[in-house]
């Protein structure tokens, strides 16, 4: 399987990697690979649609180069996805997509928490565009700029918990849909510091590749 990250920062695509590795137990062998251009991070629509085409060249390279099972696209927006499906003949799924689609199963009621404000029209319109607008709660952003909090770690964790637990008590979601691949090292912090389900992208989408390989 090969984990494609939409933005520049290696040390996010080794992160991402990591995650994938650690849920998939030896299951499938993960190969992260990094965009060759773009930002550091995807905080804005601009910044979102950019990637696509990024996404989809580093796509189309991983699938030549062969030993290519299945495609990860780690950026909870999902740029290319769309058109790496239709370029390409192995499963192809976005973290955003996997991780609101398990949130949402079996009816429960979901809310998402993350920390790039100027994307919260774009992920509101993707959940939507899946059809599970009726299951969702709303969406709760953290205090304070995303690339200051993605350098404090400690305090994303805490910012996002308070988030977390709005989604919850506020707004009465079942389930919280971590939004971001950088955010993927929070994500597992958070299960052991809020009462509410946690989903997190990265591990969702390497279960729906494994459920995709399966049939």
């Amino acid at each position: 399987m090969v984990l494609v990250n939409p933005n520049t920062s290696t040390a996010t695509t080794a992160m991402m990697t990591a995650i994938a590795r650690r849920t998939l137990g030896g299951v499938l062998p993960v190969r992260g690979v990094t965009v060759a251009r773009g930002p550091g991070m995807l905080t804005d629509p601009a910044a979102l649609r950019a990637a696509g085409p990024e996404v989809l060249a580093a796509g189309l390279r991983a699938t030549t180069a062969g030993g290519c099972a299945a495609l990860v696209v780690g950026a909870f927006g999902d740029p290319g996805v769309a058109a790496l499906r239709a370029a390409v003949d192995v499963p192809v799924v976005g973290i955003g997509e996997a991780a609101l689609r398990e949130a949402a199963a079996d009816g429960r009621r979901f809310g998402i928490a993350t920390t790039t404000p100027l994307l919260a029209a774009a992920v509101s319109n993707h959940v939507s565009a899946l059809g599970l607008a009726d299951r969702f709660t709303g969406l709760r952003l953290t205090v304070g700029d995303a690339a200051h909090l993605s350098a404090d770690p400690a305090l994303l964790l805490d910012r996002l918990e308070l988030a977390v637990r709005a989604c919850a008590e506020r707004d009465g979601a079942r389930a919280v849909v971590i939004g971001g691949g950088p955010l993927g090292e929070a994500a597992e912090g958070l299960r052991s510091r809020c009462p509410v389900r946690i989903v997190a992208p990265i591990p969702a989408a390497c279960r729906a590749i494994v459920r995709m390989l399966s049939v």
